[in-house]
Parts: C-alpha cells; sequence; structure tokens
C-alpha cells in the first residue's frame, strides 16, 4: 500500500462530493516549478549569494526604505524577482488544482500570500484570486501622487547577474515621476496600497455569503506549501474549513500538521495532488 493511502483516499472521495473548492497557497507552492522559498536565510543566500555578503536576509532587504535609501539595491532584488516569476512555468500541479476546480457547482476561490502571479499565469481566473500581500505584476508610487496602483506590465528591470543591482533606468511613476515600487506589503510597510488586496478580500467575502446553505460540509480546502513562520494562510485555511464544516487537505513537506479530522500530508504540492487526483472517479460524460 502506498504510504498516506487512506488519506489520499479521504481527500479524493471529500473532492468528488464537494460543492466548492477554496485553493490556499504559500511559498512552498511555487518550489516545484522552481521558484525559491526564502526558508531561512541560508536558503535565501543560495538563491542570491551576494546578499550574504551584505549581511541582508530577506526580510531586511523585503522593506519599503530600500526604495528610498537605495534604489539600486531595492530594484535589483524585487526586479530580478519580476522577471524570474515571468520566465517561470506553473508546475502541473496547478492544472491538477483547475481541474479540481471544474467540478464545483459552486466554484473555487484562491487565497494565496505569494506575489508571483503564477495561479494567474496557471490560468485561473483573476476575479477568483486573492492575493493578500500584493502582487509584483503591479507597481504604485513611493510618493502617493494619486496615480493608484498600475501594472508593471510596459516596465523591465536590468539587474547585474553578479551584484544583483538594478541598473538604470529603474521603474518610475507614470504621473509624477518619482520612484515607483512594487504593490507588495513588505515587512515595516506603511506604505502599501491595499486597495486592490481589499477589493479581492471584499470578492471572497460576497462568493462564501452566496453559496448556498447546502454546501455547508461539502467543502474542500486545499493549503498548498503556507508554513507557520507567517501563519497568515494558514490561519485563514483553518477558519475556512471550520467555519463552512469542510475538509481541510494541508500540503506540506515540513509542518503537515493538522486539527483532528483533517488531512495533513508531507509531501511537496505537485506530488501530493497528482497522488489525490489518480483516485478520483472520473465523470461519466454526456
Amino acid at each position: 500500500m502506498t504510504p498516506h493511502e487512506s488519506l489520499f483516499e479521504q481527500a479524493a472521495r471529500a473532492l468528488e462530493n464537494a460543492r466548492a473548492l477554496v485553493i490556499t497557497a504559500g511559498a512552498g507552492m511555487g518550489v516545484d516549478s522552481g521558484l525559491p522559498d526564502f526558508r531561512g536565510n541560508e536558503g535565501f543566500w543560495r538563491a542570491y549569494p551576494p546578499y550574504k555578503d551584505l549581511g541582508l536576509g530577506f526580510s531586511s532587504l523585503a522593506n519599503p526604505r530600500w526604495f528610498a535609501n537605495d534604489p539600486a539595491l531595492a530594484w535589483g532584488f524585487y526586479g530580478h524577482r519580476l522577471e524570474l516569476y515571468r520566465k517561470t512555468r506553473p508546475h502541473d500541479g496547478f492544472g491538477v488544482l483547475a481541474r479540481f476546480a471544474r467540478r464545483m457547482e459552486d466554484g473555487c476561490f484562491v487565497f494565496t500570500s505569494n506575489v508571483d502571479g503564477q495561479f494567474q499565469r496557471a490560468g485561473f481566473d483573476p476575479e477568483r484570486i486573492v492575493e493578500c500581500h500584493g502582487a509584483i505584476d503591479f507597481l504604485q508610487c513611493t510618493r502617493d501622487c494619486g496615480v493608484g496602483i498600475f501594472p508593471a506590465d510596459p516596465y523591465t528591470v536590468e539587474v547585474d547577474p553578479t551584484s544583483f543591482r538594478a541598473k538604470e533606468p529603474l521603474p518610475k511613476c507614470p504621473r509624477c515621476g518619482a520612484m515607483a515600487r512594487p504593490n507588495v506589503l513588505m515587512f515595516g510597510d506603511g506604505g502599501w496600497d491595499s486597495t486592490r488586496a481589499d477589493a479581492q478580500e471584499a470578492r471572497l467575502g460576497s462568493w462564501l455569503v452566496s453559496m448556498r446553505g447546502e454546501a455547508r460540509g461539502r467543502v474542500v480546502v486545499i493549503e498548498c506549501g503556507a508554513g507557520t513562520a507567517i501563519p497568515t494562510v494558514r490561519h485563514f485555511s483553518e477558519r475556512i474549513a471550520t467555519s463552512l464544516e469542510g475538509l481541510l487537505v494541508r500540503l506540506n513537506v515540513r509542518e503537515p500538521e493538522v486539527p483532528a479530522g483533517h488531512v495533513g500530508l508531507p509531501l511537496g504540492a505537485r506530488a501530493a495532488l497528482m497522488e489525490i487526483q489518480s483516485r478520483i472517479t472520473p465523470r461519466a460524460k454526456g
């Protein structure tokens, strides 16, 4: 028997009977696509060696002060990630989740702390995604001139591969010409424009309210790669599963622990999702 067979089966049966699916995701979701998860300074420095020499970890660099104090450093970090995320192909697990979503009578919603835009690139409906920490594909003005949030699409950032510092020209606000920054919630960030994320959360709230009563007990929450260091996603997953009396399926290599009665699998998202999919009975056509 395959390890964790009973848990795979429990998740598959719940998905077969579900009316709604909530997908939640943290940094571990992107690992199978080749993206770094920045777990601890050592993992971060493996991805970005120059920052080790500077003694700067992820939380130190992910701070809005650099856009004022050292824009080339700030945009070196975020510009490299912007180009990396643009080039990255979402792994097959995204397709599995999309197939699960298509089974649901009451639809599906995504809640993610990732800023990489991978769910949109995988074909998920942008109107059904909450990016609670913002998205690197959108920018805002550091001067708060009133331009609002604008797409990063027209901008490219050239980054020196040795120093990880950005080269001029750096992204500027199209309205006032001040430095632009990603519309991403950073550490110690009192200037993040949450307008876009707030609108996403409002759409999620309306969907949760609109679900018919018979959906209660027939909701599955699939959580992919969300850890305890910043537990926003894990808390959301557990809250939704509890309030809708649904099943939480937590996929996490290092921290798979779940409340009693739920499913915790110590596997990466892609591997676990493929195993669950293989146990779901295809629906008859016609």
